[in-house]
């Protein structure tokens, strides 16, 4: 397997790529794969492990590349500096594609919670000058995804919840509207923003469901394609909701839920 790990700017060191990929042999001839980029969840303040490795292992058995961005969170985190690093992980995977025996057309984001706010950040923002300024010369959309996998995702500030993600984001203990606004992603959905899936839990009292229907809502809008998922039951942070990721919390095992993921696989499965 082609286990790197990779550094996307010397700005911040800290922000790294990490490739879970097969590693081709004569032996091992595969077609290009379909890739999916996992961003962890974390509030912009830490990387959840719960978010990582075991959903990029699952979309290695499902028959996909896997990579997973460790992105800059907290005091880390200068302006716009997360949207950078994942339009510059989505460039340096398309950039890259035949060494990773990777399809460039069909390269995905998957995030979770406030990472689920930094994969949209990437289907929505991909060609914002503060984004575009880091992609040199390279063809335009290059670090746009093709599609998004959206989980419990942050969106927008509601009902005044989740405020520490726009706090940690923007490095402003009281974040402004402005602020809030320039990252309230369901404003930012156009005519180029990519198709998306999307599960939320009705009952997350952290990242309220609102967050997930504005965003299929503005898709609905503009015409772009979405398939979504809300489950009545769960609280947030769920990841896979099966004992591997249940950190020995018996709420975290949810049944029910645990299908989003072979959905998940099947919509990347059958993306056109």
């Amino acid at each position: 397997m082609l286990y790197e790990k990779i550094k996307l700017w010397d700005e911040h060191p800290e922000a790294e790529l990490i490739s879970y990929v097969p590693d081709m042999t004569a032996e091992l001839k595969l077609p290009p794969r379909r890739t999916v980029i996992v961003f962890p969840g974390g509030g912009y303040h830490f990387l959840s492990d719960r978010e990582a490795e075991p959903i990029a292992f699952q979309f290695m058995a499902a028959g996909f590349n896997a990579f997973i961005l460790r992105y800059s969170v907290a005091r880390q985190i200068t302006p716009w500096a997360p949207q950078i690093e994942a339009a510059l992980a989505v460039k340096y995977v398309r950039e890259n594609a035949e060494r990773y025996n990777t399809d460039p057309d069909k390269i995905f984001v998957c995030g979770f919670s406030a990472g689920g706010h930094l994969a949209a950040s990437c289907a929505t923002l991909w060609h914002e000058p503060e984004v575009q300024a880091f992609m040199g010369d390279a063809p335009e959309g290059i670090n746009r995804p093709t599609g998004s996998i959206l989980s419990y995702p942050v969106i927008t500030l509601v009902k005044n919840k989740h405020k520490g993600s726009f706090v940690n984001l923007t490095g402003q203990e009281d974040p402004t509207p402005d602020s809030i606004g320039r990252f309230a992603l369901d404003r930012s959905v156009d005519g180029t923003t990519p198709p998306a899936f999307l599960w939320h839990t009705f009952a997350d009292a952290t990242v309220p469901v609102e967050c997930s229907l504005l965003y299929a809502s503005a898709l609905a809008a503009h015409g772009i394609p979405f398939e979504a998922h809300i489950f009545p039951a769960g609280h947030h942070g769920l990841s896979l909701a099966n004992e591997f990721v249940a950190s020995g919390k018996e709420a975290n095992i949810l049944p029910h839920v645990q299908c989003w993921i072979d959905l998940a696989v099947n919509w990347v499965r059958d993306f056109q």
